[in-house]
Order: structure tokens, then sequence, then C-alpha cells
């Protein structure tokens, strides 16, 4: 069981009074968790079957909560209607972090039972489905980097978010002594998650000033995506419970590098013992493997929305920053947008291209629906990129804007036979709503340039 905890241990922890709350939550288009807190003998008599219900506007609010107008699924002409959350009870997990509490994520429904098809989790789901009647099990994992502040979340919204104090005062890549000073907060992290069924191989400090790097186990598509959210959102609540504030965004700063999820990706037989990117003879990789990665190429841009899903996100494409600014392939080459790495089971595509702010589903949807996309097309693998491909001008260039990024999902004849028109012109009236509100903004920067002097 993926989870840490399955119903019958659950009803006796809630007897013993050892949980008293259990966390019904799902991910919203952001991949934020949303949901409520039952008191545990509410959910063992009646959500455990029943599940709960929400408003429909939770997959059509913007990061602000906001009720954004035009969407299809939910809107003041419905009514605002509820949706129901089943839950998934292979999801059932212990929240150690928080006291006496537990976590289950759910799948939405309508009324009428039918699955909310522009809910993250069914996205990824029908893209897993897609995967396993071929014959293969989708296998991920997520590098998931953040930075780390002394300030509070309270002291640094007080502050505008600007001079905020990293843990660190300079670049801290593998320093075992500066990560020592955020040992604390990180060991909490590790410790929890652990605690939590999710397991956890590594910390490391990264390229930047206080910035971390915790390094999940990974895990077939659907359970990497939930061990994604929860450890994501469980950052930020151990971190504020120790008094201090983190972030996911792509940049905060121009000033220190950004913050990725490089997303590893694998297809491996349906028991789970055999990698089918493995060959004898061939290299890098089978033919499997090499169809793969020639439709993650193929379809980047196209799908680079879910991947870089806000403004921000494209501000972290910058040359020689780490983060990927062309589209192309290397072994151990991180140049390039994706890199092959690894050996025997453990040979897989790692996509440099998601920022930490992605929703997990979305871009682990978006990555089975590639690969699948090159395997059915038979496509032909481009050649290998040796040296340094910020400097070449030749291949494919990441989308520089959102704008660019809206326009190219927009055409994807592919996203929209795999994931359907609803979905896609979901997302896509989101990501425009979004550009127009940045759109409207007045920036710091454009008053510091133009306040006082033009």
């Amino acid at each position: 069981m993926p989870g840490n905890l399955d119903l019958k241990t659950l009803r006796d922890l809630i007897q013993k009074g050892e949980i008293d709350t259990v966390l019904v939550a799902f991910p919203d288009m952001q991949g934020r968790l949303m949901g409520k807190r039952v008191t545990g003998h509410y959910f063992a008599d009646h959500v455990e079957e029943d599940g709960i219900h929400a408003c429909a506007y939770l997959l059509t609010v913007d990061v602000d909560m906001e009720p954004l107008p035009g969407f299809r699924l939910a809107s003041w002409n419905t009514g605002y209607q509820d949706f129901r959350a089943v839950p998934d009870l292979t999801t059932l997990r212990h929240i150690p972090w928080l006291e006496k509490t537990a976590m289950i994520l759910c799948d939405l429904v309508t009324e009428e039972g039918e699955p909310v098809e522009e809910s993250p989790r069914r996205i990824l789901r029908r893209q897993v489905e897609r995967a396993r009647a071929k014959g293969f099990l989708p296998m991920m994992a997520s590098e998931l980097e953040f930075y780390l502040f002394k300030d509070s979340f309270d002291s640094a919204r007080q502050k505008g978010y600007h001079d905020l104090v990293p843990f660190g005062s300079y670049l801290e890549d593998y320093h075992i002594f500066q990560t020592t000073k955020e040992e604390p907060v990180i060991r909490a992290i590790r410790n929890g998650m652990e605690g939590a069924g999710i397991p956890v191989e590594f910390s490391k400090g990264e390229w930047g000033a206080g910035q971390e790097e915790i390094n999940l186990r990974y895990a077939e598509a659907l359970e990497m995506a939930d061990r994604h959210v929860i450890y994501k959102n469980g950052v930020k609540e151990i971190a504020y419970l120790q008094g201090h504030a983190v972030t996911f965004m792509a940049k905060y700063d121009m000033k220190h590098a950004g913050s990725s999820f490089h997303l590893h990706a694998s297809l491996w037989d349906p028991g789970e013992k055999r990698n089918l990117f493995v060959q004898r003879g061939t290299h890098p990789g089978s033919e499997l493997f090499q169809q793969f990665l020639a439709g993650q190429l193929a379809l980047a841009r196209e799908f680079s929305l879910w991947y870089a899903p806000y403004v921000n996100s494209y501000k972290r494409y910058q040359a020689t920053s780490f983060a990927p600014t062309r589209i192309a392939w290397g072994v151990d080459n991180r140049t390039c947008g994706f890199r092959v790495c690894g050996h025997g089971n453990a040979l897989r595509v790692e996509n440099r291209m998601p920022g930490a702010d992605a929703n997990p589903y979305l871009a682990f949807a978006a990555t089975i629906a590639a690969g699948l996309y090159g395997i059915e097309q038979k496509l032909s693998l481009p050649p290998m990129f040796e040296g340094n491909a910020y400097e070449s001008s030749s291949i494919p260039q990441v989308p520089r804007t959102l704008r660019e990024a809206i326009a190219e999902f927009e055409k994807s004849k592919v996203a929209r036979e795999a994931f359907g028109d609803n979905v896609v012109e979901h997302y896509l009236h989101a990501a425009r709503l979004e550009q127009e509100a940045y759109d409207r903004a007045v920036t710091c920067w454009e008053l510091m340039r133009n306040f006082e002097r033009i």
C-alpha cells in the first residue's frame, strides 16, 4: 500500500484517541491541497465511504482564490455548484508534524458520479491508463528545489517579500557546513516525510544562498504526484511551525538561481520488475526509450504551459543558470533541456524544463502523453547534443514567455487528442486570465525605473 495507514489501523487509532483529525484533500489547478479537516469519528462514520462536498469553483480560481469568469465547469451561471471529493483509500497516511492528524487524498466527481475531467488527478489518471493499456507502467521522480528564509511567512508578507534573509549568505551547493545551519528545519522535513510514508533519499544545499533540495524516492506516476503535493505542502507547514518561510517560486529574485522541478521518467513492465528503457547492446537505451525521448522533444514547446504555468516561470530560463534555454538532449549534460542519466534499471529521462511552481499531476500527464506520442508515431530520436547547449542557435528555444506557451498549447492537436478539448480549453482559459492579470499590474521594477526619470 503506497500510504502508510490502512482503514482498520486508522479506525483503531481514532478509537484510542491517537488520531482526532483527518485532512480530506485534493489538488487544485495550481497543485495546492484543498479540502476540509474532518473529525476522526465523523470520517470513520461517514466520510470514508461518502466523501465530502466542496464548491466546484475550486477548479476555477486563481492563486488569490478569486472566482474567475468564463469557465464551462463552474461559474455564476451554473450557480457554483458542488462536486464530491471521494477518498482514495490507498493514499491514507499519518501526518506526523501535525498533532493527531491523518490525511487522505480524493478524486473529484459530479453529483451524478461522473469524473470531473478537468481535475488534475483525473487528468493524470487518464494518461496512466493509456500507458497501462499498452503494457507500460510510468515511473516518475521529482527533484524539487526551494528557498528557506530566516523570516517567518508573516514577517515576509509585512516586508512585501522584499529584503528577505535567506538561511545562507553564499552558494551552498553540496556544502555540509552551511546545510548544518539549516538542519533543524531540513531534518524535520526529512523525518516528517518518512513518517508520512513518503520515502526520502537525501537532502543537500543547492546552487543558491539558502536554496535546498530534498529528493524523494521514485514511484508510480500517480503515487509520485501525490507524494509531491503532500511534500510541498508539508515543507511549508514544517517551516511555518518553526517560524520560517519558504518559497517554491520558479524565480523569486533575479540575483539568485531559480528553483526547478527536475522530472525523471521511465517506463516499466506492469510488474515493476524491469525498466523497459534498458536493452543490452544499445546506447543510450532501447528503441522504446528513443521513441519516448523523441516524443518529449517534439512536444516540449506545445506542452510547456504544464511545465511552466505562470509569468514568473519563464524568468527562470536563463543561460548558464542550470535552467534550460534549448530543447535538446544529451547524456549527463545539464545544459540541455532533457538529460539522460542512470544505468541499468535506473536509466531515465530527466526533463529540466519544469519549475518548482509546476503542478506535478499536469507535468506528469504531459510527460506520459508526449512519450506515448513518440512511441505511437515511432519518432526518430534526433542526434545527441554534445557541448554547451546555451551557446547553440541551431536547436529549438524553450518558450520565453507565458504568452508564447499559451499560443503553443492552443494550437497543439496532440494535446487535444490526449487530454480532450474541454481540459485543454479549461487550462488555456486559466492561463489567459493569468497573463491578463499580469498585463494589468504595475510592478516594482516599473516604479523604480520610471517614477522619477520619465
